[in-house]
């Protein structure tokens, strides 16, 4: 009998033209964040914080400020007090907002559509015509209901989906035939435009932006690593500082500059203190010093792994 009435209930549904809406993106989940983590990410977690009445900064910097607000959020919600936002203090923190809601949570909202979806939405907390367009067709490329009201599943879904890189102090390469593959998570791509304006700052030129991932992740041609937005594929850096127009070089190449190099790795690793989990790259005076890792085929690029 039980099974019956499911049945005509799914005919019901084709009958009338309507549709359950999916769930979410196959992948999509809450991205972990914790101190020291940058990036729009961390600005959610900063903005949903001041929705919430607690003080935290609008710099998308997870520095002392933010672990300890989370920490109080934490609390006043019966949950582990450890300053890490995972998915039940992501789950706490995001509050449902539609056409007409104003305040903090919109920022997060408008932040979030800007960098993950390529827009220039003023960041103004007021929920008008402009982030309800935004927001709908985030949801039709996301394949949820579009009925721009972002409730716990939009939030999850924009807050999994990668973001792109500004090209500022970076530059886009393409070695390997694979266009735009340039997204990574809002933490990996925060934390990588940091060392770069860091390093570009010291006037030894940009920061050459290999593959990092697809749009959405999944496998991409010649990096069996780069699938889930955490590897990102850098350039060594040319003594004549042109390393974003001159081909590209190895660690044996007269024109690789090593101390520049080695000023590139330590701004990658102080830019995201305790979330590089490694560099790859086979110069052995960096791997001698414990900057870089030998891994083969790593020569002429340094791969970048985030946590």
């Amino acid at each position: 009998m039980r099974r019956l009435t499911v049945l005509v209930a799914a005919v019901a549904l084709v009958v009338t033209g309507l549709a359950a809406p999916a769930v979410a993106h196959p992948s999509a989940a809450y991205p972990l964040q914790s101190r020291g983590n940058l990036g729009v990410d961390t600005l959610a977690v900063q903005y949903l914080l001041q929705q919430h009445g607690y003080g935290a900064p609008s710099d998308g910097n997870f520095g002392a400020s933010t672990q300890n607000a989370v920490k109080s959020f934490q609390a006043s919600k019966g949950l582990a007090a450890d300053g890490v936002v995972g998915a039940a203090t992501w789950g706490a923190l995001v509050v449902t907002v539609r056409s007409g809601s104003s305040g903090a949570a919109v920022k997060a909202l408008q932040a979030q559509l800007n960098r993950k979806r390529r827009l220039a939405l003023a960041v103004d907390g007021v929920f008008g015509a402009g982030t309800d367009s935004a927001v709908r067709a985030l949801q039709s490329h996301m394949g949820i209901g579009a009925d721009g009201v972002v409730g716990a599943t939009t939030w999850k879904n924009l807050l999994w989906h990668y973001a792109y890189p500004a090209f500022g102090d970076l530059c886009d390469q393409d070695p390997d035939g694979n266009g735009t593959a340039n997204w990574a998570t809002g933490g990996a791509i925060g934390q990588l435009e940091a060392a770069a304006r860091s390093f570009a700052a010291t006037g030894q030129g940009r920061v050459p932006l290999g593959d990092a991932s697809f749009e959405h992740g999944g496998d991409i041609p010649g990096h069996a690593s780069h699938e889930v937005g955490l590897d990102i594929d850098v350039w060594p850096v040319r003594t004549d500082s042109a390393q974003c127009t001159a081909g590209r070089i190895t660690w044996q190449s007269a024109t690789y500059d090593r101390a520049a190099t080695r000023q590139l790795v330590q701004a990658v690793r102080a830019a995201a203190p305790g979330h590089v989990t490694l560099v790859y790259f086979n110069d052995p005076t960096l791997i001698a010093e414990g900057l870089t890792t030998q891994y083969p085929n790593h020569d002429n690029h340094l791969h970048i792994r985030y946590h």
